[in-house]
């Protein structure tokens, strides 16, 4: 029999509390026995909350500058009021975030200031303390100047730096940092290592074999130290493309600190920056002139003619080498999406005219050209390169090319081809026990991996929305079932708990009859916000205005955009304005609303016509709360990083993808986000942006429901329907369970976090 939906989120509960209540229980047994046993003793110095003796005059002046940081802070939601609203969803957030920059600094002043000697009663030295307070002070300077806070990472660096200034007052600090070798003693490490450079040495040394990648990016701090060398090596073993970078540098300290370094493998990256033609198109091939399998030479010869080019990154995937495999995948993945744009661009062409760029293509590289160009690639495309991969393919069968291909983003693709309607055809080229293994392993081991990185679980999620087998859903919802009790009974795995909670829900939620109303009701028992709708309220300023920004690139289809995006504006409702680098766009009738978008100049000038106009907003205390991109995806990470919790709707076009739901998601948690399984385009987009934007000036919340079926009949209307089928490839916020389940999951875990 199946878990009833409650039980699976009511289990998922009931763990955080039981493993809460254990721990509380023994804290309750401990702290009682202490308080019979300590009735005595005076509360510890450290716990004080009042100051013992005032603060000298010597010392007032950084106390000062930290007041004056705590009331930035305090102002980061725009009042003073002491609480920091980060969300207006998540009032715990919020609390965690309040009591670590506001309540918890001001306890630190207070600490530092009572700090006693240990050896007798005077107070320890006025410089000490004053290192321990500009500690502090540049923490602060650190948050307030952030401008993508994240609440958990802050209340551990200032848990972190409390427990420092302990230790090093202790005289434990060698033995803090040895247990709590981590980000957080790094990034504090600044002031409180000063003079103590065997700890520091210690402390970058372990960092640099947690995380080389992280390391490296901070060389000035170590460049001309002893034991940069070793962090060196090891970020050359994860990311040689960051050596590379400043072995080829023009600055000397960069420059001299790769170079002096002796390993070999650093070596070989010297000598691709000095012998090679064309060394950034030569560095993915670093293992292979690191192991003598090629020369610089042959390499250069490769690297000219760009179909062998592509085939060589293939294969040195397909060999499965760990060395810079990080480095020629995101080549593969560059390299591939000349393709894929060149299969985009043809659409209108026949298909021998088409996909000629891939002919003699192997099924193996037709298989990464899907999976990396998952971003771009529009639904003919795929479906071409997909049905020529199965042709190519056989007589090997589907589980035979996931082997080859070493099951790389193997979820992806079964998401991928579930989307487009073609899993049932790939399934079908394997027999039934490869197909259940295949299908069981789809579903297995989602727990897995780092604590932040969701990206499997989330082409889970995706792919179970676009499944019509009901079959194949049953098994796959039987198999959610299986791994959730294998999390909870055996392995008591928060993590895995959470995970297939969460797609249970989801899946619930969504099978066989994809009820909308269903949907929405299991999404509100994840103590989400409403999926469905985006109130009116939330998209105001304090004044009534509801503020949104459009960026615009310059290429030519990003002129056109531009041009077609302000047609929407000109019925005479509207007031249009031009400046140098941007359009005002005002309501003349209704709820007052007004869009900013950037004018789309020539690149690379398009970039500072944003810039203009975001820091103008900022000057203006202006924050959109609507967020519209129009452009192709590859000019997507550069509105992505503009995005900021102040956005509520965001219109994306192409951004179906984990990494860019994730990148959001970290910029803007509480977006709605309109997304589509390809590129976006201006037939869709201005009618739904006319909708969308009608809604608001008439002050109207934003049900995503009603909206949706508008825009379906308007595109079912005769003349039109050659656009229904691209209108159904765009995703509605409440069905896109991709950024659902990331934000589902992040509370869940933040929740079980604030338990502990």
């Amino acid at each position: 029999m199946r878990l009833k939906l409650h039980h699976r989120i009511g289990f998922i509960f009931l763990l955080c509390l039981l493993i809460a209540g254990e721990a509380q229980a023994q804290f309750g047994l401990l702290h009682r026995r202490k308080k019979v046993a300590d009735t005595t003793k005076k509360p510890s110095i450290y716990d004080i909350d009042t100051l013992v003796q005032a603060v000298p005059r010597q010392r007032q002046l950084f106390h000062d500058r930290i007041d004056g940081e705590i009331k930035k802070a305090d102002y980061f939601d725009g009042v003073k009021d002491n609480f920091i609203e980060f969300s207006t969803d998540d009032t715990i957030v919020n609390q965690v975030l309040s009591k670590a920059m506001l309540t918890d600094i001001r306890h630190l002043q207070k600490m530092i200031e009572n700090l006693p000697s240990l050896a007798g009663d005077a107070t320890i030295s006025n410089q000490e303390k004053i290192r321990y307070l500009q500690a502090v002070y540049e923490m602060m300077v650190k948050f307030n100047k952030d401008v993508h806070v994240d609440p958990y990472y802050y209340r551990k660096l200032v848990n972190n730096m409390h427990d420092m200034i302990i230790a090093e007052h202790e005289n434990k600090l060698d033995d803090f940092i040895r247990n709590n070798a981590n980000v957080y003693s790094l990034e504090n490490s600044a002031k409180m290592l000063d003079g103590y450079p065997q700890i520091k040495s210690y402390l970058y040394t372990a960092m640099g074999r947690q995380d080389p990648k992280l390391m490296i990016k901070r060389l000035a701090e170590f460049a001309n130290e002893p034991f940069a060398c070793d962090i060196i090596a090891a970020a050359a073993r994860v990311v040689p493309n960051e050596v590379f970078n400043y072995a080829s540098s023009t600055n000397g300290i960069f420059n001299g600190a790769v170079r002096r370094c002796g390993d070999p493998l650093v070596q070989a990256i010297v000598k691709i920056t000095d012998q090679s033609n064309v060394p950034l198109k030569a560095m993915p091939f670093l293992t292979d002139i690191y192991n003598g399998r090629l020369s610089i030479r042959q390499v250069d010869s490769i690297a000219a003619n760009e179909d062998a080019y592509f085939q060589n990154l293939v294969r040195l995937k397909l060999s499965g080498d760990t060395l810079g495999a990080a480095t020629y995948t995101d080549e593969l993945a560059y390299r591939g999406l000349k393709y894929v744009r060149n299969m985009n661009d043809l659409h209108e062409e026949k298909d021998p005219v088409r996909f000629k760029c891939i002919d003699g293509f192997s099924p193996q590289s037709l298989y990464f050209l899907m999976v990396y160009g998952q971003d771009e690639i529009y639904t003919s495309s795929f479906l071409g390169t997909f049905n020529r991969m199965m042709q190519r393919m056989a007589p090997m069968t589907g589980d035979q090319l996931l082997e080859k291909v070493r099951r790389d983003h193997f979820r992806t693709f079964i998401r991928m081809c579930a989307g487009y309607n073609t899993l049932s055809t790939f399934l079908a080229s394997m027999d039934e026990g490869h197909r259940t293994a295949l299908m069981t392993d789809f579903i297995a081991g989602l727990e897995a991996g780092k604590e932040g990185d969701l990206e499997d679980a989330v082409d889970v999620a995706d792919a179970f929305g676009s499944i019509s087998d009901d079959k194949l859903s049953a098994f796959l919802e039987d198999k959610v079932k299986e791994n959730y009790e294998r999390s909870y009974v055996k392995e008591r795995s928060k993590r895995g708990i959470i995970i297939y909670g969460l797609l249970a829900t989801l899946f619930d939620g969504i099978k066989s009859t994809g009820n909308d109303a269903q949907a929405i009701t299991e999404s509100e028992r994840l103590g989400l916000p409403p999926i469905n709708l985006v109130p009116f309220r939330s998209l105001v300023n304090d004044s009534g205005i509801v503020y949104a920004q459009a960026f615009f690139f310059g290429d030519e289809d990003g002129k056109t955009a531009f041009n077609s995006f302000l047609g929407n504006f000109r019925d005479g409702k509207w007031k249009i304005t031009n400046d140098k680098y941007w359009t005002t766009i005002s309501s003349l009738a209704g709820k007052k609303v007004v869009i900013y978008a950037n004018t789309p100049l020539p690149e690379p000038d398009d970039e500072e016509a944003q810039k203009q106009l975001c820091n103008y907003l900022d000057a203006n205390n202006i924050h959109p709360t609507i967020i519209v991109h129009r452009g192709h995806s590859y000019h997507l990470p550069l509105t992505m990083e503009k995005l900021t919790k102040y956005n509520k709707i965001i219109v994306l076009g192409s951004c179906g993808g984990y990494h860019n739901l994730s990148i959001v998601l970290d910029h803007a948690p509480d977006a709605h986000i309109i997304s589509s399984k390809q590129t976006g385009m201006m037939n869709i987009n201005e009618p739904i942006l006319k909708l969308l934007f009608s809604k608001v000036v008439a002050g109207n919340d934003i049900n995503w429901i009603n909206m949706w079926q508008e825009l379906d009949g308007y595109f079912s209307t005769k003349g039109r329907k050659d656009l229904h089928e691209k209108f159904s490839d765009y995703v509605p916020p409440y069905k896109n369970l991709g950024a659902i389940f990331i934000k589902s999951y992040r509370k869940l875990s933040n929740d079980e976090e604030n338990t502990q």
